[in-house]
């Protein structure tokens, strides 16, 4: 993959390896030593990918010292033997030029300068400390993309100084559609397609999401003659899979939903005996159903009452083997106002349909219970009294919030407000993947001190006082991971090659020596094996296992009875919670804010197969995939673009009321006339990343900064654009 592209250290290891294999020390001719090299034997490491969260089982073939290629584990269930092309991609993040490879220190607008580590931990310590005598605990935040080793040691170091506020980049996603899940049925419950007779998707793509396995999955059940319909405003590539792609109208979603649970009540085509065992509050439910008619919904959708109808027997008809797939970000997650009802809504139909714990409907997956140190030993830290300071969990400011996830949005809002003191940003890019990067820059600014961990000059990397760099997921051993599913398993991230930047620390190295300038080096006296032995101690498995097989899936436990983890343990079609902090207990309608005209288009935004999030565009392999097949361009309506004068391939200009960008056009069938879709991905804001930056634009650089009230979300979809035709 990576031709012969050597660097001299790498050279001379390789001279030598081929030597000791050949038995010789003479000198030798560089053909003489390509032979050998060629010749080298290929260690096989077990990983996990690192270019997207679904962190899929991989095998790292090294040869000479350097990655060779990568295969997927079978036993794996996200990659199943199979690795997408990001994650082949992947491979060149160790070896890439713009990779961060000493600490850095901020001395002005774009100007860092390398320092060392001493110089780094003892600045920082002395500045937190100060900060910590200022003013509490309180205004300080860690913010994460939750990764377990991440987690376990940044969580930790937030508690040893007193911080309540750790978020993670959940709360980017889908912190809406949590927020309604806990209060319905509880933890999120999965799609089991494969079995289903009828399935619906909202806005759900799996052949562009998360992993290989959902792809298979898809597919197994479309050649298994599953019914499959796909309700969103683009024809996603899933829907190459499905019966049926049913377009709507940006962020109406609720609206289809409401008239569903109107028609499976009216027409009795619910599960009675399921209501009444598991079900709480239906009579209000029912009774607040009653007005959502097809016809209604109908003008708010722009979807047929025929169709709603439809859609509603054939679920109702094949109950319980029939469900609505819970979807991840879509419009139920973080995107639009009404994003927690959306979701209510979803979790409240499959609880009609009585499909909660039966094969072909919705199933909790089973988790890992694992070890933890022994505290007589490593003591942890004292649990934090400081009130949190994003609001999440807090009466009166964002009550039904989740709190493990938190609010980024909230912490930036409060901090353009001078009201946060400390961040501790690692691995997670908020500054590019919320809404308004340039209100998202001014805030991080405003912080007193901003500590940043990453591998890349990402655009948080560079608004922050000091950026700390990792090896790349290649170059490190993590904790190892849980997996949640049918059968519950393990899985390890080994390290597969040399450190290249030798000024570059994994994180539980970071975390544990500045905790030791800090004077906390007591809550820090274990090494990342003695936290991953504990751990595994209940499982009866060693590490050693895990770095021999990469995953190791147990057993499934016996089938329990069926319960829900709500504060009632029912499912809760009405909630005193909501009631309690001035929402509606049940669901009801709520148009979305953005509405377009005949003048503006509904931006939307999606994930495409070959990117994810703003990490992926910055490999140059599957950037040149975007590039030769210009997946940059902005999605619109050929009968729209027809009135507007727009062919295919034209250059455009995109307007909002925050930003005017330019970017070529599809002009296409594939997208409802009422939407522009922009994939995500492209746009890179940082001229240090050399290789991304300057090409396509970013959904999010048009949507002004706003907070969804219930779960603390950015609304990623709701703003208006207008699109008109520039010259080249």
């Amino acid at each position: 993959m990576f031709e012969k592209s050597f660097s001299r250290r790498t050279f001379l290891k390789a001279t030598a390896a081929a030597a000791a294999a050949g038995g010789v020390a003479d000198a030798f001719s560089f053909g003489d030593w390509l032979k050998k090299a060629e010749a080298a034997e290929v260690k096989v490491v077990p990983s996990l990918c690192g270019s997207c969260s679904a962190e899929c089982g991989m095998w790292i073939h090294v040869k000479n010292g350097r990655v060779w290629k990568a295969t997927g584990q079978k036993d794996h269930p996200s990659s199943r033997g199979k690795l997408c092309a990001r994650g082949h991609a992947a491979l060149s993040v160790p070896y890439h030029k713009d990779r961060i490879t000493h600490p850095m220190k901020r001395l002005g607008e774009n100007h860092y300068i390398p320092i060392t580590w001493d110089q780094a931990y003892s600045e920082i310590s002395a500045k937190l400390k100060d900060l910590l005598d200022k003013y509490g605990p309180e205004p300080m935040a860690y913010i994460e993309n939750p990764r377990p080793t991440a987690s376990f040691y940044g969580k930790r170091f937030a508690e040893t100084i007193g911080c309540s506020t750790t978020t993670t980049h959940h709360s980017i996603c889908f912190n809406s559609r949590t927020a309604a899940n806990n209060h319905v049925i509880g933890p999120l419950a999965t799609a089991d397609i494969t079995n289903a007779k009828y399935v619906l998707f909202l806005g759900r793509n799996y052949a562009e999401g998360l992993s290989p396995s959902n792809t298979a999955a898809l597919t197994t059940a479309h050649e298994k003659g599953v019914k499959i319909v796909i309700v969103d405003p683009r024809q996603n590539a899933a829907c190459i899979l499905a019966n049926e792609w049913v377009p709507i109208r940006p962020g109406t979603d609720l609206g289809m939903l409401l008239a569903i649970a109107h028609i499976l009540i009216k027409e009795e085509l619910y599960d009675k005996q399921f209501v009444e065992l598991y079900g709480l509050g239906f009579d209000e439910f029912k009774k607040a159903m009653e007005q959502y008619t097809p016809e209604w919904a109908q003008t708010v959708t722009d979807i047929p009452a025929a169709k709603i109808k439809e859609i509603a027997h054939d679920l109702g008809n094949n109950r319980p083997t029939a469900c609505i797939e819970q979807g991840y970000k879509a419009p139920n997650g973080a995107n639009y106002i009404n994003g927690p009802d959306t979701f209510r809504m979803l979790a409240i139909v499959n609880g009609l349909l009585g499909n909660y714990g039966k094969k072909g409907g919705m199933n909790w997956p089973n988790g890992v219970k694992l070890g933890s140190l022994d505290k007589s030993k490593h003591p942890s830290p004292p649990k934090p009294k400081a009130k949190r300071c994003d609001g999440a969990g807090i009466k009166g400011e964002h009550p039904l919030a989740h709190v493990s996830a938190g609010s980024i949005p909230e912490i930036t809002k409060r901090a353009m407000e001078n009201k946060i003191k400390f961040v501790f940003t690692n691995r997670i890019n908020p500054i590019r993947t919320c809404t308004d990067p340039e209100y998202m820059a001014k805030a991080f600014h405003k912080i007193d001190l901003h500590l940043h961990c990453d591998i890349q000059w990402s655009e948080t990397a560079r608004v922050a006082d000091y950026v700390l760099p990792e090896p790349s997921f290649l170059e490190r051993e993590d904790l190892f991971s849980g997996i949640s599913g049918g059968r519950p398993g393990v899985t390890l991230r080994c390290q597969a090659i040399d450190v290249i930047h030798s000024e570059t620390k994994p994180i539980s190295q970071i975390i544990t020596e500045l905790s030791r300038y800090m004077g906390l080096e007591k809550y820090f006296n274990f090494t990342l094996e003695d936290v991953g032995t504990a751990m595994l101690n209940p499982l009866k498995l060693t590490l050693d296992d895990l770095r021999q097989k990469g995953t190791i899936m147990l057993q499934a436990p016996a089938p329990k009875p069926l319960a829900f983890a709500t504060p009632s343990k029912k499912l809760q079609f009405a909630s005193k919670e909501f009631a309690e902090h001035g929402y509606s207990a049940v669901p009801v309608w709520q148009a979305p804010l953005a509405k377009a005209n005949k003048e503006t288009f509904v931006l939307i935004s999606g994930k495409q197969a070959i990117m994810s999030h703003m990490f992926s565009v910055n490999h140059p392999y599957v950037l040149n995939i975007a590039k030769k097949y210009a997946l940059e361009r902005i999605w619109i309506n050929t009968v729209r673009a027809k009135k507007l004068g727009i062919k295919d391939g034209d250059l455009v200009e995109v307007t909002s009321p925050i930003a005017s960008k330019k970017v070529r056009v599809k002009v296409t069938e594939r997208v409802h006339p009422e939407a522009a879709w922009l994939p995500l991905g492209y746009g890179s804001l940082s001229p240090w990343l050399k290789t991304a930056y300057g090409f396509g634009v970013n959904p999010n650089d048009f949507v002004p900064f706003q907070i969804e009230p219930i779960g603390g979300a950015c609304m990623f979809m709701e703003v208006t654009v207008k699109i008109k035709k520039v010259g080249d």
